[in-house]
């Protein structure tokens, strides 16, 4: 188990490690003062931003407790929908990892349509991982590890006096089977193994749940507390664990073209691609660190850099910066093995080679989408892609699409 010693400013865990498979058979964070607020959206379309905030909330207990904006991050994102139109954690990772949030609740208060400009962020998100679809041990262990896991199903229910045949209200229990899709995200906190089966209006072929906290106040569920069966037919397919939140000194520039991120994807045919983002140093710095997608598990990469670039050529003059692997989907950030002295006006390169597994399309790129939610901004952005990392071809002019690829430096 998990338990915080206040007096040692210490969480000690038992029975777990970081690679092992033997998890608890139940955890409730409540049971240990490492339970964020409960929070209520309203009549707002809000719920995937509370969820990614309580996320953000509950990743940094014990030691630090915040309350974060969410009208900030539900009108700054980047995307053209609004608050009552809904949205998914692809917003969020957009918004967070573009640094432009996230910032405090009493700095943004919540519901009056209104977002200050010039909030700087309270915190840098680094790093946001894709758990596995129905993997109940790596759902677990994210929950375990980092806090919770944010996740989407479909519902019913609507706030705390909803009725629905799927939700047993004298239990708290709610169970769909069904094709329907999400329409609602919540935030699994916790489980029960042996949560029983008869708990659930709609018959599961088991016992167990997830212990999930919703957005619609303390007055539904159990204090804001509900429970979703195993056998749910969509929670825990598409979830989201944020698993590196740094403070605001970790780096003094973020360099991006991406401000809504992750929104398609672009290849050869084949597992293998090479991306690249050209840009221009704005002082004396030194390039420590770059971020980029993985699109799908088992991804491995290469890191290389080119300090002086004067046209597209040049990127073929590669000096390796980093190499590895990540096991799950996700954002990650990468520290250089050894960082990169740019100067004042440097046109610079930053370029990854990605091999992804069973993808035919393994590079992460922004583009104007179909339905409007996304307006991408081509002009002055210089990204690349490339079959081998000699031909390259310029993502904005052939593909009308900028490339995700961030680099962080520090002031000299």
């Amino acid at each position: 188990m998990r338990s915080w010693d206040a007096s040692a400013n210490t969480i000690r865990f038992t029975d777990i490690r970081p690679e092992a498979s033997k998890l608890p058979s139940a955890f409730d964070p409540r049971l240990y003062g490492l339970d964020a607020p409960v929070m209520n959206q309203g009549k707002l379309g809000t719920c995937w931003a509370f969820a990614s905030v309580g996320a953000l909330e509950a990743a940094l207990l014990p030691e630090e407790s915040w309350n974060f904006s969410v009208d900030h991050m539900s009108l700054n994102n980047g995307y053209t929908w609004g608050q009552d139109t809904g949205g998914e954690y692809t917003m969020a990772m957009a918004y967070l990892l573009s640094w432009k949030g996230p910032v405090r609740e009493e700095d943004d208060p919540y519901g009056d349509g209104y977002s200050p400009e010039g909030l700087s962020p309270r915190k840098h998100v680094q790093e946001i991982q894709i758990i596995p679809s129905k993997d109940q041990s790596a759902i677990k262990r994210a929950v375990y590890l980092y806090g919770s896991v944010q996740t989407s199903i479909y519902c019913e229910v609507s706030g705390e006096n909803s009725e629905s045949s799927y939700y047993n209200n004298a239990q708290n229990a709610y169970c769909y089977i069904g094709t329907n899709k999400i329409n609602h995200d919540t935030l699994i906190v916790g489980w029960d193994d042996g949560y029983a089966a008869s708990n659930f209006r709609t018959q599961p072929e088991g016992n167990g749940a997830w212990l999930c906290m919703n957005s619609w106040g303390t007055g539904f569920g159990d204090g804001g507390y509900f429970w979703v069966s195993y056998y749910d037919s969509n929670v825990g397919i598409y979830n989201a664990a944020y698993t590196k939140i740094e403070n605001t000194d970790n780096y003094d520039r973020i360099y991006q073209s991406d401000k809504c991120g992750w929104v398609g994807q672009l290849g050869y045919g084949n597992e293998e691609a090479y991306f690249a983002n050209l840009y221009t140093a704005n002082g004396e710095e030194v390039l420590e660190a770059v971020g980029f997608y993985a699109t799908a598990p088992d991804t491995s990469y290469e890191v290389y850099v080119v300090n002086k670039v004067t046209g597209e050529a040049d990127l073929t003059f590669q000096k390796k910066a980093a190499s590895g692997s990540f096991s799950n989907a996700g954002y990650y950030t990468v520290k250089l093995d050894k960082p990169v002295l740019l100067s004042d006006g440097d046109r610079y390169a930053v370029i990854v080679y990605v091999r992804t597994p069973g993808s035919e399309r393994p590079v992460a790129v922004e583009y104007t989408s179909k339905d409007g939610a996304v307006i991408a901004n081509l002009s002055g952005n210089e990204g690349y892609i490339s079959m081998k990392g000699t031909s390259w071809q310029s993502a904005q002019d052939k593909y009308k699409c900028n490339i995700c690829l961030k680099a962080y430096t520090k002031e000299q």
